[in-house]
């Protein structure tokens, strides 16, 4: 089976900070904190959706900084989730926090309650992009709890964001070789949607901010899967999760509920009319051929990569071959 995740997830809590974007509440559409019993229940719920078949499966605590809420609601969570990790029902815990609030003895108290993932919240590389949304940790503080991180033996997650107030789209690329170099195994991306009650959300009222825009955001994150690919780094999550609470409090920002899929279009596109122009193909009536899990993205949503093919002058047609890799394509 897939990878999947228990998501539970404990809105704005523990994070010492009020950064410039943050509504977790809206973004998770979780108003209140989960109970030990909630846990309990959720992954037990999980277990059986999933038929028994959780060998891959991690038990996943998302929305805060899980390693500075209150020791002793910390352990409780922990308390809930680890027999169902003990016995062999699932395979680890997966936690999501800052690089502040990381240090040797919380990374020995997670592996004795069979913590086996940590996801740092890094979202820029730049001190200056840091300070000015709020963040209250450094660069230099993601390099260290990385390490530590790898040191103790979890696997390592990193999360950046694309758009914040003071960064760029060279800032971001650059903030993407600087987290490539500290080696997680896996990423997350997430661009900047301004919500309401946040520093962002009121600065963009005032006209004094607004972040890049769909086109620019997917024609970057597609930049950004190409390079994390190119490490040897897999991309986790592209985007927020759609829910009630974000469509209604968000005011503006690069939301779509298929950014992943728009993502992936915009670089099969890229590497398709790369390829027409690499070989001088002639223009007229080419056929793609793409693996069958592979036919959405390149013809894109609405098929747009097809007219923008046309454009450049070829009238294509996607034909699924099995035989074709996943994610490549042959022409004809």
């Amino acid at each position: 089976m897939k990878h999947a995740n228990v998501a539970i997830f404990v809105p704005h809590n523990g994070c010492p900070h009020q950064c410039s974007f943050c509504n977790q509440r809206s973004i998770t559409g979780r108003q209140t904190q989960p109970s030990p019993q909630d846990v309990v229940n959720a992954v037990q719920i999980a277990k059986e959706s999933l038929l028994g078949d959780t060998k891959n499966a991690e038990i996943a605590f998302f929305g805060g900084s899980f390693t500075a809420i209150e020791r002793s609601y910390m352990i409780s969570l922990l308390d809930a989730a680890a027999p169902f990790v003990k016995d062999g029902t699932f395979a680890g815990i997966r936690i999501s926090t800052r690089p502040d609030c990381i240090d040797d003895g919380i990374l020995t108290l997670l592996k004795e309650y069979g913590v086996t993932a940590i996801e740092l919240g890094a979202q820029s590389m730049d001190d200056r992009v840091l300070q000015m949304n709020k963040r209250g940790h450094t660069e230099k503080q993601v390099e260290l709890a990385a390490g530590m991180i790898k040191s103790h033996g979890f696997t390592l997650g990193l999360q950046m964001m694309t758009g914040l107030y003071g960064d760029t789209v060279q800032g971001s690329l650059c903030t993407a070789r600087k987290l490539a170099a500290l080696y997680p195994e896996n990423m997350r991306i997430y661009p900047t949607i301004i919500m309401r009650g946040t520093e962002l959300g009121d600065r963009y009222l005032r006209g004094e901010y607004q972040t890049l825009n769909l086109e620019e955001t997917v024609q970057l994150c597609a930049h950004l899967l190409d390079f994390f690919e190119e490490q040897g780094i897999k991309v986790i999550r592209l985007g927020l999760h759609s829910s009630p609470e974000l469509e209604r409090d968000m005011l503006s920002g690069p939301w779509h509920p298929a950014f992943g899929e728009l993502c992936e279009s915009a670089r099969m596109l890229r590497k398709i009319t790369g390829y027409l122009q690499e070989n001088s193909l002639p223009k007229g009536n080419i056929v793609i051929k793409v693996n069958p899990k592979t036919v959405s993205k390149a013809a894109g949503q609405k098929k747009c990569n097809l007219a923008a093919l046309s454009q450049l002058g070829y009238s294509a047609r996607i034909l699924p071959d099995s035989g074709v890799r996943e994610n490549c394509f042959t022409i004809e």
